[in-house]
């Protein structure tokens, strides 16, 4: 894996901002090894632009949050609320509806780049309340 700790912090902090807005199908993808620009692409969907918006929104204040403040050099595709790109450097955060997802299929695009691992952190306690019986 290429990403660095850095890359790795604001991805898995973005990813769990997204999921806490109810974004969909979130992968971290690292593509490190294949562009020298960014260690790694956050990819989230969202039905609506109100909802694209509002996730874009949570994902810069929860970075903005950290011990470590990250703000994106680069913002782009707010107007529309369909596709919203947040650059911070060492990862790149593409928020999408879920059509523009569909039709610009950015995982098949980079299905040779591995993935990193992210689960949200309340469907983990779920199954673990579930598992454990309560």
């Amino acid at each position: 894996m290429t990403v660095s700790e850095r890359a790795h912090e604001l991805a898995i902090v973005a990813a769990q901002a997204a999921a806490d807005k109810k974004a969909q199908d979130i992968v971290i993808i690292d593509v490190g090894d294949q562009l020298a620009i960014t260690d790694a692409f956050l990819l989230a969907a969202a039905p609506n632009e109100r909802q694209v918006l509002a996730i874009v929104d949570a994902i810069e204040e929860a970075l903005l949050d950290l011990p470590e403040k990250a703000k994106p050099v680069r913002r782009e595709g707010e107007r529309g609320g369909r596709w919203v790109l947040l650059d911070y450097v060492d990862v790149v955060v593409h928020v999408q509806h879920t059509e523009e997802r569909e039709f610009y299929a950015l995982d098949r695009l980079w299905k040779d780049c591995p993935t990193i691992p992210f689960v949200d952190r309340d469907l983990a306690s779920a199954e673990a309340a579930a598992g454990s019986g309560e």
